[in-house]
């Protein structure tokens, strides 16, 4: 009786791992083509909280069978263990730099020499955005990734698999095509970290009081080389590919290079934007062009790569000990200017941390007029040796951070006055600390108020509690007429409260309290995250709410049960716990919790609504004078539709601004219906159908 009881406990016990083995591999089939329809295609089919579902499910299945668990699954983008240095590994063969051409004059020479020596009367190219980020040289065998490599100094590169394998825009596993699987595959790539990301990043940094990088290449490579994995895997690291350096197995190496470019994209590979030029004419066209809108990139760029289309010529031009003769790269010149420095004032952020501001004399750069720029420490201060009255240098760092770069001493008059951190907070008038082995100087008054102004700032901006039209001037005015004094009251004001503030009417404070009600329910994440607390960004906010479902867990929790989850180290542990023991904090949560603001683990998307945009799939380009590309997402979202970055067959329309680039040419191309800014305007206003009526 026993042993067939054993025989079948173990057929049962056989039987439910064959079935969690076969959903397992359909779980990471379904996940692998959502990745590629994500990071490649950019055009999702299923929401993030679909995806997040998939995902958790696997990972529930591969932690209760971990023999099932495999190298290329998904859920091994985490980080592995942390190493002790990176070892050196020689390239199959020399990864080499391109030569730099300044001027059209200079295209002009390389097209000539590179006709000259192929015998070709006329050379057709590929251009395509040479992004500022870190090479890296990939290796798959078998379709799966098995080595990923630093250019290091051209002949052998640093050993970064583990770090590479958490970039979730890095195919782990080759997707299958008609043609087959290569056997072996060598791709070269850049690792890079989106504009918009770094500027969160370096915001996090500053106001944990950590260095801040320099620009986005910087903060790609000092991530991309961390010794620890995981920390590679919290940064929102992207990367893009464009070369393939072997190829054997059953597929032929293409000849021509944008036969490259989508074998790549074929094969799971996301791959930059490139134009087929028919002559260095058309290249020149280009590169102009996109020297004009280089800033509508969502990454940074410092150049045009421009290569000769047809490999067989390329290979036939060689290269010299530096550089192939069949690819040059056409280097933007910096957009730098002089300005002076009027005043360095001191600002208090919501974390207390103090920041020297540059008060500049007003000037245009890379599009935009700056007046002020952030100096970020008083160390760095020192370092540029900045005085209120200097002549400096000033650039956006990624094109959107204002960055005094240098000064021009030899402009100095002697009247110009050092800068020395205040001693005592310009807002609350609290001494001023600096912790040990901290940049930023602190005021640790939480009642501060200018705290309390930016974290009332914070906590309304789009990405935490998205309160529309409640903005600093606003919040000032509400922080003045004493009608305010922490987030919870927010919730308790009126339409007449409001109304009386100075600006202020009947409809335009109707909308506000219909904000501020409608901001009641936008999920545990961004509520956390709303709350301001030191260390706690979007991601880290993201990471506990997935793990700690309700506001009282995250309340209660010690630093020991905060550090179980992957990625939380001890000083944002710590944090927590320590924001959450605060009497203003807790008073506060409760001030909320009687308005009735749900802190329930709940993702809204205007994609799970329906609208007359439902299922439609738009793409913008250019820029539009009525409304930021961001406002115009929102637009479409809040009709229904989804926004992509690349035109495709299935695209609904393209959204055209000024200086739309060649996304309209191949939308035109593909028949994709064009709409100008004052279409799109009726559109989203109702004053057209989307059938154009």
């Amino acid at each position: 009786m026993s042993d067939a009881f054993s025989r079948e406990k173990a057929g049962n016990e056989k039987t439910a791992k064959e079935e969690a083995a076969r959903e397992i591999s359909e779980l990471r089939r379904q996940i692998t083509e959502h990745e590629y329809r994500y990071y490649v295609l950019d055009d999702p089919v299923i929401s993030d909280a679909e995806f997040d579902k998939l995902f958790r499910r696997l990972q529930q299945l591969e932690a209760q069978y971990p023999e099932l668990m495999t190298p290329d699954s998904p859920t091994q983008r985490v980080g592995g263990q942390v190493s002790s240095a990176f070892r050196s590994v020689p390239h199959t063969r020399a990864v080499l730099s391109l030569a730099n051409a300044f001027s059209e004059l200079e295209l002009s020479a390389f097209d000539r020499r590179a006709r000259e020596i192929s015998g070709a009367p006329q050379l057709d190219y590929v251009v395509e955005p040479k992004i500022d980020g870190l090479s890296v040289i990939l290796r798959y065998e078998n379709a799966s990734l098995t080595l990923a490599l630093t250019r290091g100094d051209g002949l052998s590169g640093e050993d970064v698999t583990a770090n590479v394998r958490t970039i979730q825009s890095v195919p782990l596993v080759l997707r299958g095509i008609p043609g087959g699987t290569p056997e072996y595959l060598e791709v070269r790539g850049e690792v890079y970290l989106p504009k918009e990301d770094f500027r969160k990043l370096n915001e996090e940094r500053e106001q944990n009081g950590l260095p801040l990088f320099a620009n986005p290449r910087n903060a790609a490579a000092g991530s991309l080389r961390q010794l620890d994995p995981k920390v590679t895997a919290s940064r929102p690291l992207r990367a893009l590919f464009y070369e393939i350096r072997d190829l054997r197995g059953d597929l032929q190496m293409p000849q021509d290079e944008t036969a490259c470019l989508e074998l790549l994209r074929t094969l799971g590979f996301p791959v930059p934007v490139y134009h087929y030029c028919r002559s260095i004419d058309e290249v020149i066209e280009v590169v102009s062009g996109w020297q004009e809108s280089r800033h509508t990139l969502p990454y940074d760029i410092d150049g045009m790569a421009v290569k000769v289309q047809d490999r067989r010529i390329a290979q036939a031009l060689g290269a010299t000990g530096h550089s192939p003769r069949s690819q040059i790269a056409f280097k933007f010149p910096s957009e730098q200017v002089e300005t002076k420095v009027n005043d360095i004032i001191v600002q208090v952020g919501r974390t207390g941390v103090l920041t020297p501001i540059a008060m500049l004399e007003p000037v245009t750069v890379s599009g935009s007029v700056v007046s002020r720029a952030s100096l970020h420490n008083e160390d760095l201060v020192r370092e540029k040796d900045v005085r209120i009255g200097d002549t400096v240098i000033l650039q956006k760092a990624g094109d959107i951070i204002p960055e005094v770069v240098a000064v021009l001493q030899e402009r100095r008059t002697g009247e110009e006055k050092q800068f020395s951190m205040p001693g005592e907070c310009p807002s609350c008038g609290s001494p001023v600390v600096r912790p040990p082995g901290e940049v930023a100087h602190r005021c640790l008054n939480f009642s501060c108020p200018a705290q309390i102004k930016e974290r009332l700032i914070h906590f309304c901006s789009r990405d935490a509690m998205d309160i529309r039209g409640l903005g600093p001037a606003l919040i000032e005015s509400l922080l003045q007429a004493g009608l305010v004094k922490d987030a919870g009251d927010l919730y308790s004001l009126t339409q007449e409260d409001i109304a009386k503030l100075p600006g202020m009417g009947q409809k335009s404070s109707q909308n506000l309290t219909e904000a501020i009600e409608a901001s009641k329910s936008r999920g545990l994440h961004k509520f956390l995250y709303a709350l301001g607390i030191r260390h706690v960004g979007l991601r880290t906010a993201d990471l506990i709410s997935g793990h700690l479902q309700s506001l009282d867990e995250i309340m209660n929790a010690t630093e020991e049960r905060l550090m179980m989850i992957e990625e939380i180290g001890p000083e944002t542990a710590k944090a927590v716990v320590m924001f959450f023991k605060q009497d203003s904090v807790k008073q506060m949560i409760g001030k909320l919790r009687s308005a009735g603001v749900e802190a329930a683990l709940k993702v809204q998307t205007y994609q799970d609504q329906a609208g007359p945009l439902s299922g439609k799939t738009l793409v913008l380009t250019g820029t539009l004078s009525s409304m930021t590309r961001h406002e115009a997402k929102e637009h479409i979202e809040r009709l229904g539709g989804k926004v992509s970055s690349s035109v495709s067959r299935n695209t609904f329309a393209l959204v055209a601004g000024s200086a739309p680039g060649s996304k309209l040419d191949r939308a035109r191309a593909l028949g994709v219906r064009v709409l100008t800014e004052d279409e799109f305007l009726d559109l989203v206003h109702g004053r057209s159908s989307v059938d154009g009526d």
